[in-house]
């Protein structure tokens, strides 16, 4: 009985071994070797995930997937069309610091969460303090968004200030008889400001291939300043008309002139209208008392003696 039993189990322990020797060599088989896994390895590209955490940098780690939910949540709670009126406004502040609307997105994501919990702290836990978290979280999320928009307008302010200047050069470079072209990359570097950086994108977009008429009409796109719109238009009808592009930066630099002075008389006259309630807030009643208030002392004095 025991040796049937040991003849079993030596059976067996054959039949095992032998199953694990043929799964071994077919799954083995399919494992690529030589130059098929060499080329394999070269083509393999190592994803972040699969690198240690700790061989990661502090930004890679952290702050980088906390900014990418962030702009998730923040492109779930905006309307469809959100990119591109951020590419926009971006556009219009200049894109500053090498900020993108992903970026900006991610910004107001973490506004959104630092205002609901800020809300909620000052609220306390209540029905108090999730409608202080709520007035914080809609805060935070459109913060993002003014902030840029001031950027943007105070930019266009100085981009309006700065264009006259600008094409009186650009006028004179181009009658001295240099290229257009030229003219406008020694303009882009002899002025300064937000001019200068327009120029310097719209020769670089030149550069790269586009026409010159599609490169003035970006910038126009780019701007709300009337002045630059009324001279790429123009601009761009004389580049296809084949007119003379002096004659045409002569008559927009004149034209650019009288349209400074014109809004220089118009915030004069505005004047008088802004420094009205100050003077009636401030100054009035100053005066007032500074007039008044010796007679009035005098005669509560007089009074007082009569009555006495």
């Amino acid at each position: 009985m025991g040796a049937q039993m040991l003849l079993i189990l030596g059976a067996a322990s054959i039949a095992v071994a032998g199953v694990m020797l043929f799964l071994v060599l077919a799954l083995g088989s399919t494992a690529l070797t030589g130059t098929a896994r060499s080329l394999a390895l070269i083509e393999h590209t190592v994803s972040q995930e699969e690198v240690g955490r700790n061989e990661l940098p502090v930004a890679d780690r952290l702050v980088r997937p906390f900014f990418t939910g962030m702009k998730d949540m923040a492109l779930r709670l905006s309307p469809s069309g959100t990119s591109q009126r951020l590419s926009h406004l971006l556009d219009l502040a200049g894109n500053p610091a090498g900020m993108t609307p992903e970026k900006l997105l991610g910004y107001k994501g973490a506004a959104l969460l630092a205002g609901g919990l800020l809300g909620m702290v000052y609220g306390g836990l209540s029905l108090r303090g999730l409608m202080f978290g709520a007035v914080g979280a809609a805060a935070g999320f459109l913060l993002p968004d003014l902030l840029v928009y001031n950027i943007g307008t105070k930019r266009q302010e100085v981009l309006r200030r700065g264009l006259a200047d600008a094409l009186d050069m650009l006028t004179v470079c181009v009658e001295a008889g240099q290229g257009f072209d030229s003219s406008l990359m020694h303009v882009a570097r002899s002025v300064e400001g937000p001019v200068a950086g327009e120029f310097s994108r719209v020769l670089a977009e030149i550069q790269i291939g586009k026409s010159r008429s599609d490169a003035f009409s970006a910038l126009s796109s780019r701007t709300k300043v009337t002045e630059i719109r009324t001279f790429v238009t123009a601009l761009v009808q004389a580049d296809r008309l084949g007119l003379p592009i002096g004659s045409v930066l002569r008559e927009q630099s004149v034209q650019m002139r009288l349209v400074r002075r014109q809004r220089a008389e118009e915030k004069a006259q505005k004047v008088p209208v802004k420094i009205l309630f100050p003077m009636l807030l401030c100054i009035f009643p100053a005066l007032f008392i500074v007039i008044i208030g010796p007679g009035a002392i005098q005669m509560i004095n007089t009074f007082s003696g009569l009555n006495g």
